[in-house]
C-alpha cells in the first residue's frame, strides 16, 4: 500500500513537472524565434548573402514564408517541431537533425567524461579539505580552487596548450576532427586537453561545495554520536558525513549540467573540436537561424532535464524530502 502510494506520488510530481517544463519550452522557442527575427538583415541577408539582389530575396522571402506574420510563422515552425522537424540549415546544406545527431555524441563524450573526472576528483579533495580545515594543504587545495574557479575557460585553455602542446609536445594542440563520435576513443591523446580544461573548473566549484558541506556535518550531533561510539575516522567520513554533505552536490550537478554545455562550446572552440558547443558558435558567427533555435532549445532542454533530475536524486538520497 505504502510502495504504491510512493510510485504514485512520485508520478505525480514527475507528470507537473514534465507539464511546467513543456509550458517554459514553448516560451524559450517563442522568445528565441522572435528575437532571431529582430536581427538586422533578416534571415533572408544572412542565408543569401549581402550580394543577393532584392528580387533574389523577396523571392526567397516568399517562398520561406517570411512576409507573414511573426506569430504564423511560429505557429508554422512550432507544427515542425512537434513532427520532430528542427529546420534545414542553408549554411550547412543539412537539416538540425542531422547536426545535432552527428555533433551531440561527441559533445557528450566531452561533458561526460569531465563531469564524472570531476566529480571523483573533487569530492574526495573537498573532504580531505574540511578534515585538514586550515592546514597548509588546506590553504593550498582553496587557493587554486579560487584562481581555477575565477579563470575564463578560454584562458585556461589556452595556457593548456601552451604548456602541454607548445613548450612540452606531449598533447596535440586540437582536438580529433573527424565526423565519427568514435574519433575520441581512437586518439586518446587529443582529447586530454579539452577534457582537463572542463575537468579542472568542475573540480574546483566541486571540491569548494563539498568542503563547505563537510564542514557544517562534522559539527553536527549525529557526528559526535558516531565518534562516541568508536566509529573510525573513515566510517565517518564516508558513512556518515558523505552521504549528508552530498546532498546540495546532487543540486549542484543538475543545476551545472548546461553550464558544463556552456564551457564545451568555448573548449570546443578552442581546440576545434566539432561538437555541438563549435556548431552553435559557428552557427552565431554566420547567423545560421535554423542552427541556433535548434541548439537553444537543445540547451534549454538539458536545463530542465538537469533540474528534474536533481530534484528527484534529492528526494531519493534524503528521505525527509516528499513529493507531495
Amino acid at each position: 500500500m505504502f510502495c504504491s502510494a510512493y510510485v504514485g506520488a512520485v508520478l505525480g510530481y514527475v507528470m507537473r513537472r514534465l507539464g511546467q517544463s513543456l509550458i517554459i519550452l514553448a516560451g524559450l522557442t517563442l522568445l528565441t524565434f522572435w528575437l532571431l527575427h529582430l536581427l538586422p538583415g533578416g534571415p533572408e541577408r544572412a542565408i543569401l548573402g549581402p550580394r543577393a539582389s532584392n528580387a533574389q530575396r523577396q523571392a526567397f522571402v516568399h517562398a520561406n514564408g517570411l512576409d507573414r506574420p511573426i506569430i504564423s510563422q511560429y505557429l508554422t515552425y512550432l507544427n515542425h517541431l512537434l513532427h520532430g522537424n528542427l529546420g534545414y540549415s542553408y549554411k550547412l546544406n543539412q537539416t538540425v537533425n542531422d547536426v545535432l545527431k552527428t555533433d551531440l555524441p561527441k559533445s557528450l563524450i566531452l561533458v561526460g567524461t569531465s563531469t564524472l573526472l570531476a566529480f571523483l576528483i573533487g569530492i574526495p579533495l573537498g573532504l580531505y579539505q574540511a578534515v585538514r580545515r586550515n592546514k597548509w594543504d588546506d590553504h593550498a587545495a582553496t587557493g587554486a580552487s579560487y584562481v581555477l574557479y575565477a579563470m575564463p575557460d578560454f584562458w585556461l585553455a589556452l595556457i593548456l596548450v601552451d604548456m602541454f602542446s607548445i613548450r612540452l609536445h606531449w598533447f596535440p594542440p586540437i582536438a580529433p576532427s573527424e565526423a565519427s563520435w568514435t574519433a575520441a576513443f581512437h586518439q586518446p591523446k587529443a582529447m586530454v586537453l579539452p577534457v582537463a580544461t572542463l575537468t579542472l573548473i568542475s573540480i574546483a566549484v566541486f571540491s569548494r561545495y563539498m568542503r563547505s558541506a563537510a564542514l557544517d556535518n562534522l559539527n553536527q550531533d549525529f557526528i559526535r554520536t558516531a565518534r562516541a561510539k568508536g566509529a573510525s575516522t573513515s566510517r565517518v567520513l564516508w558513512r556518515h558525513t558523505l552521504r549528508n554533505a552530498g546532498l546540495p552536490i546532487i543540486t549542484l550537478l543538475g543545476l551545472s549540467l548546461p553550464g558544463l554545455f556552456g564551457g564545451a562550446i568555448i573548449a570546443e572552440t578552442v581546440f576545434n573540436y566539432p561538437g555541438i558547443g563549435l556548431a552553435s558558435y559557428t552557427a552565431a558567427l554566420t547567423r545560421d537561424y535554423p542552427m541556433l533555435l535548434g541548439t537553444t532549445l537543445l540547451f534549454g532542454f538539458l536545463t530542465i532535464v538537469g533540474n528534474l533530475l536533481a530534484d528527484l536524486a534529492y528526494a531519493y538520497a534524503d528521505p525527509r524530502v516528499r513529493y507531495s
